[in-house]
């Protein structure tokens, strides 16, 4: 059996046309389901310099591209988020935190609905601070949890508050820790990452602007962090885990760690070694997709 997107919104039915405002996209103006019926995996990112490169990445290990090909920007009428297409992958862009994120999903998820699309995965490639972790380990999540370790994301709806599940999709996340193995290029664990508010106080930091704690508390709640099953530390799990639960869609996390946050607070590797840290989500993702097409 086919499994569509669910839309948690009855009043959309009643509209005769959806304006996907912050995508410059429209169901008056754009064709979706010529133009994305064929989807069946979406990864997202914060960054659209590293979406464009996945989706560059992912058509050469399809066979649909190869270098110097050109992918256009979708969503070249707005400068909010850039989409990427090739065969049945898309690849969008989702800035950084979870009130960008959720814009963001809330246009993607209609998007596929309207589209008609089916048996849809979705993945979030990115990068995050590991806890007890060598820098360059790939943590797919578990489960998202806030800040206090709960597995909840907690939102102020028509002012009263609303707790969703941020847990992910348990077989998914199996099979990607088994394709990990089967590349075996890096190290690659599933555990709990924990999505905070903030770059700074939010994840424990003694380097911004404002910190009124010292280091002993600083290191006291990572290593709570890290008993309480928290692996990584990041700003959009979720919203996004939540979201995708709500409308029925299969969801990942996979984040590389760029530093361990138990030595410290500053990213310090040369430019080089991050670009190649940033490419193992990619190569991760890419192997599976590769996989659940038969062709690897």
């Amino acid at each position: 059996r086919q499994n569509f997107i669910h839309l948690c919104n009855p009043h959309l039915e009643k509209m005769k046309e959806d304006i996907l405002y912050h995508f410059a996209l429209g169901t008056g103006t754009h064709d979706f389901p010529t133009l994305f019926g064929d989807v069946k995996f979406v990864c997202v990112g914060g960054s659209p310099s590293r979406m464009k490169a996945f989706i560059a990445y992912i058509a050469e290990e399809l066979g649909l591209g190869g270098p110097g090909c050109d992918y256009p920007n979708i969503c070249a009428g707005t400068d909010r988020y850039a989409m990427y297409k090739v065969g049945p992958v898309l690849s969008v862009s989702h800035g950084m935190g979870i009130p960008s994120i959720s814009i963001m999903l809330h246009e993607l998820i209609k998007l596929l609905y309207h589209a008609k699309c089916s048996d849809i995965t979705i993945i979030r490639i990115g990068t995050s601070g590991g806890i007890g972790l060598e820098p360059g380990s790939v943590v797919i999540t578990r489960q998202s949890v806030d800040a206090t370790f709960k597995p909840q994301l907690e939102q102020v709806v028509l002012g009263k508050t609303v707790i969703r599940s941020t847990n992910l999709d348990e077989q998914l996340a199996r099979e990607l820790m088994q394709c990990s193995k089967e590349i075996g290029q890096f190290n690659t664990v599933i555990g709990n990452t924990m999505c905070t508010l903030d770059f700074y106080e939010g994840q424990g930091r003694l380097d911004g602007a404002i910190c009124l704690y010292d280091e002993e508390e600083k290191l006291q709640y990572l290593k709570n962090a890290y008993d309480s099953g928290v692996r990584n530390i990041e700003m959009e799990s979720s919203v996004f885990a939540a979201m995708c639960n709500l409308s029925g869609v299969k969801a990942a996390v996979v984040c590389v760690t760029l530093l361990n946050r138990l030595e410290g607070d500053q990213i310090s590797s040369s430019h080089d070694i991050l670009v190649e840290y940033q490419q193992r989500p990619q190569k991760l993702v890419g192997y599976f997709i590769k996989k659940s097409l038969g062709k690897v």
